[in-house]
């Protein structure tokens, strides 16, 4: 984010220090996330159409002083200083206020230490940030198909020069050929990807995705109690699966009757992208939406 929220936090190396140690502790077995928490970090739309959200929200100020601050706040911190390491590009720097990417990260819970599969992940732009995030104790598996390795290359390949985010894997795996190792991962994050699934162009070499073998794969893939981060641009209440396809959006309900069939249970919701002014008619593509279209953002969990 802005170079003075950095050093808000770089200006408290102990607390700093302590806050990560003790958030790499929680990355295993930790208790679950408070959805109604959860919702106040990650802000509202309105909030998120005019600035980037705070390092730490009110809650810490009506704390006590000399209070240690709770694992919300901490993986809130995590978060910010993932947005302000030093070596994000400035291309990237551009698009966090309209992603609200730090609301979206702190709503998912993705903390160092985590494990995390960045799905479909296009150019990168969230495998870098889940890099910083995650730190030297954890490790992002970067997935694409050939239709993305072909639409993200330039962008790829400024990304991933010899050396840079070292705590990441790519992994190539075309439609319905996706093979995970079970219980590998802490959170999968499928970002702006779902409605694909519905999405079909055989001369691209995008066949038609088996959905719920797809959602199987992930399943097992992911630890009990991980997560299952989505957004995706929404699309009118009963719109068809076809929807995906041609607009490039999804129906809200759809999405989460697809997901909670595979077994995922429905933990959160948040409202950081909202977009009233969005009728959710048009192309996500459109140039009148592109980049302000009315998403969802939801959290999913595979049970304990």
């Amino acid at each position: 984010m802005s170079g003075q929220q950095g050093v808000t936090v770089a200006g408290r190396p102990g607390l700093v220090a302590g806050a990560l140690l003790l958030i790499v502790s929680c990355t295993t077995g930790g208790p679950r996330l408070d959805p109604a928490r959860s919702e106040v970090l990650a802000g509202s739309a309105r909030d998120a159409a005019t600035t980037p959200a705070p390092v730490l929200r009110s809650e810490e100020a009506r704390k006590p002083p000399g209070s240690r601050p709770g694992a919300a706040d901490l993986q809130a911190m995590a978060v910010q200083m993932a947005l302000a390491h030093k070596d994000r590009p400035a291309a990237d720097r551009v698009r966090d206020t309209p992603r609200q990417s730090a609301a979206v990260l702190r709503f998912f819970g993705i903390r160092p230490g985590m494990t995390v599969l960045d799905l479909y992940s296009g150019g990168g732009y969230y495998t870098e940030i889940l890099s910083y995030l995650v730190g030297a104790q954890g490790r992002v598996v970067a997935h694409n198909n050939t239709p993305y390795l072909n639409f993200s290359r330039a962008e790829l390949a400024s990304r991933f020069v010899p050396g840079r985010l070292p705590n990441v894997t790519r992994l190539t795996a075309e439609n319905n050929e996706l093979r995970l190792a079970p219980g590998e991962f802490d959170a999968v994050l499928m970002t702006d990807v779902y409605h694909d699934i519905y999405f079909v162009d055989e001369k691209a070499g995008w066949p038609r995705i088996d959905g719920p073998r797809l959602l199987a794969e992930l399943y097992q893939a992911l630890k009990p109690g991980g997560v299952l981060g989505v957004v995706d641009h929404a699309a009118l209440p009963g719109a068809p699966p076809e929807t995906g396809g041609t607009l490039h959006r999804i129906d809200p309900g759809l999405l989460k009757a697809g997901i909670t069939a595979a077994g995922f249970v429905l933990d959160g919701e948040s409202d950081a992208l909202i977009n009233p002014a969005d009728d959710r008619t048009k192309s996500a593509f459109d140039p009148s939406v592109r980049g302000r279209t009315d998403q969802v953002v939801l959290r999913f969990r595979k049970p304990l």
